[in-house]
């Protein structure tokens, strides 16, 4: 059943999105969805399920009766390479409101560079420098020199290569994401506290027990 503009202002509100940023994120002009929203007009069923699926990335349920809430526990699964870029918009929707850790473990970043183009990268590292509050904690492989996050704000250590293994996860917020990369990308969100919670501590260990690398510049994403 299609959603309502109701519920579209609805789950705005819960997201405290402004009109242009779900227009951007729904790949709309911000007059087309103020003229949606205000019943000026009629959308097509392609523009209701585009922003749909950009309310539903961001944790957001509909319900019948025009009902609409934020999900208290989640399960996703996103693939491919507009998948990928959708994780990417998940980690800056829940952190640039609230700052804090993100923890990542495992990673090989050339990996990540497959699956996001040149411009997502360049978006992602310029808007994440820019909140106040965030630091990054990032994993990697023992000799692994191929950092794409830049040092103000994210911090690199190695893993033993004894004890490195190539399923990297994230953790952000109250959420942990698992990836895996075969023919495709695969990005599996679970948001349960107690699972994200889990993580941190397992995370605390292994940083702990990390070798500090030695300085390097991150790779820059305009190159």
């Amino acid at each position: 059943m299609p959603i309502t503009t109701a519920q579209i202002r609805g789950a705005r509100g819960i997201l405290n999105w402004s009109k242009a940023e779900l227009a951007e994120r729904a790949g709309l002009s911000g007059a087309a969805l103020g003229s949606i929203e205000s019943g000026q007009s009629v959308p097509r069923e392609s523009t209701l399920n585009a922003m749909q699926k950009a309310l539903e990335n961001a944790g957001i349920e509909f319900l019948s009766n025009d009902g609409v809430r934020k999900k208290s526990g989640d399960v996703r699964i996103l693939k491919g390479r507009n998948g990928f870029w959708d994780f990417y918009e998940d980690i800056y929707i829940t952190i640039k409101d609230s700052p804090g850790e993100v923890l990542v473990g495992n990673v090989d970043e050339r990996k990540f560079e497959k699956w996001l183009s040149k411009e997502n990268l360049h978006t992602h590292v310029s808007r994440m420098r820019h909140i106040e509050g965030l630091s990054y904690k990032i994993l990697i492989e023992e000799g692994d020199t191929h950092y794409l996050a830049s040092s103000d704000y994210a911090e690199y250590r190695w893993i033993p290569k004894k004890q490195y293994t190539p399923v990297p996860f994230y953790v952000y917020g109250n959420k942990l994401a698992i990836l895996l990369f075969d023919k495709e990308a695969t990005v599996i969100i679970l948001e349960y506290p107690a699972v994200s919670e889990a993580y941190r501590v397992q995370f605390s260990a292994m940083w702990e027990a990390s070798i500090v690398p030695p300085e390097k510049e991150a790779v820059n994403p305009d190159n």
